[in-house]
């Protein structure tokens, strides 16, 4: 009954700590974390990527970042990294499962710039969607 009482007395405060700073325990823990990916140069253009992990427990049929690029002279592009095509052959990301956001280049247009181009990176819009057509329930972040 004591160790039960001193674990109790030590997960308390640290379950305190995570609610204050307005995350709970299952979103820390199953969330949909989208990471930066590798970036290419094809024909001359950057084709950055971002890679999903999906830690929920929902599967994922769409996910789609818009990521905004400041370039080094100024003008800023906005790409669109998608997990797959919106009306294509399905793509969905199970559970426990990582993949790669990529931007179509045969649906989208290409940056104009290499990647040395590029100076900074925001996100600007985030769509997640279950094989029901419904938004994601679990958190989706993204650190481009």
């Amino acid at each position: 009954m004591k160790t039960v009482l001193v674990a109790l007395s030590l997960a308390l405060p640290a379950m305190a700590a995570l609610a204050s700073s307005g995350i709970t325990a299952a979103v820390a823990a199953n969330g949909i974390d989208v990471t930066r990916g590798s970036d290419s140069n094809v024909y001359g253009n950057c084709v950055p990527s971002l890679v999903v992990e999906n830690k929920s427990g929902e599967t994922i049929d769409y996910l789609q970042v818009d990521v905004v690029l400041a370039l080094r002279d100024g003008r800023q592009r906005t790409i669109e990294l998608k997990s797959g095509y919106r009306e294509g052959a399905p793509s969905p990301i199970a559970p426990g499962t990582r993949t790669t956001l990529r931007q179509h280049l045969d649906t989208s247009r290409a940056l104009g710039v290499p990647c040395g181009e590029v100076a900074e990176r925001r996100v600007s819009r985030t769509v997640c969607e279950t094989a029901h057509g419904t938004a994601c329930a679990s958190s989706v972040s993204v650190h481009p």
